[in-house]
Formats: C-alpha cells, structure tokens, sequence
C-alpha cells in the first residue's frame, strides 16, 4: 500500500493535481448535487442508466470519480486512483459520447483529451509536493528507518 502513495517532490505534479481536481470538481458536483445548473444525483444516474444504458454501479463510479475523486486530487489523497478514475471517465466519455463530435469543443473531446494529460502523470508518478500521500510515505518510511531499540532489562 505504502508504494501506492509514495510519490516525489514535484512541483509539476502538484500543479497538475490541483488544477485537475479544480477543474472536474465542478463537474462532478452537478452530477452528484446538482450545483453549478447541475441535475443532482438522482437525474444524473437516472440519465446515464436509462438513457444511456449505463450499468448502475459504473454510473455511480463516474459520479463518485468526478465528484469525490476531485476533492482528493486537490488534497491528494490517493492521488494515483483518483487520477485512474478521471482519466477512465474522460476515456469513457470520449468512447460513449463525444468522440462521434469530433475534436473540437464544445462537444467535441479536446477537453477530454487535456484532461487525460494531467490526470496520467498523476497516475504513474503520484500526486508531488503538499500530497497527503506523500507525507504518509514519508512517515511511514521514517519509522522503518528508525526501528524501536530493544528494550532494558
């Protein structure tokens, strides 16, 4: 588990995290609750499973990824998986929905595509600087450099 949060110093990825987190946490939030003109949860699976013919779990997990996965991606938390969730859901939009549009915005999948490009480094790399991962690795990392001396007696 402990090699699932370790991640470098980067500033880049830190930059790349926040500002993915930022970006899709809108969109997230009109799925799961129905802020910024938003349908709200209901709606939401309500569309993507009887109108797209989406599993319900696999609705959930794109609400959940956009929604939840964004908050830890601006604390970075488990950076590595939420990154993976985003960037399976921009893969799953791009394949089910705006692919058929083209490139070009606004319903094409140019945004699909620079979302992608932050969210894969994250994936491979982990979240960088100020990443709550980070600081449990390092923790982690620093008791077993430091083992418990034996006990007097």
């Amino acid at each position: 588990m402990m090699r699932f949060l370790e991640t470098d110093d980067s500033t880049t990825r830190l930059f790349q995290r926040v500002v993915l987190g930022l970006v899709m946490f809108p969109h997230g939030a009109q799925k799961l609750l129905g802020w910024f003109g938003g349908r709200g949860l209901e709606a939401t699976l309500t569309g993507f499973t009887a109108g797209m013919g989406l599993p319900w779990l696999l609705a959930v997990l794109v609400i959940l990824a956009e929604s939840v996965g964004s908050v830890m991606l601006v604390l970075g938390v488990l950076s590595r998986l939420a990154a993976l969730g985003i960037a399976s859901v921009m893969v799953g939009a791009i394949v089910t929905v705006h692919g058929q549009h083209g490139f070009f915005a606004p319903d094409g999948f140019e945004y699909h595509l620079l979302a992608l490009g932050l969210a894969l480094p994250l994936v491979v790399a982990g979240g960088g600087r100020l990443s709550l991962d980070r600081a449990l690795a390092l923790r982690r990392s620093a008791g077993r450099a430091h083992p418990a001396l034996p006990a007097e007696g």
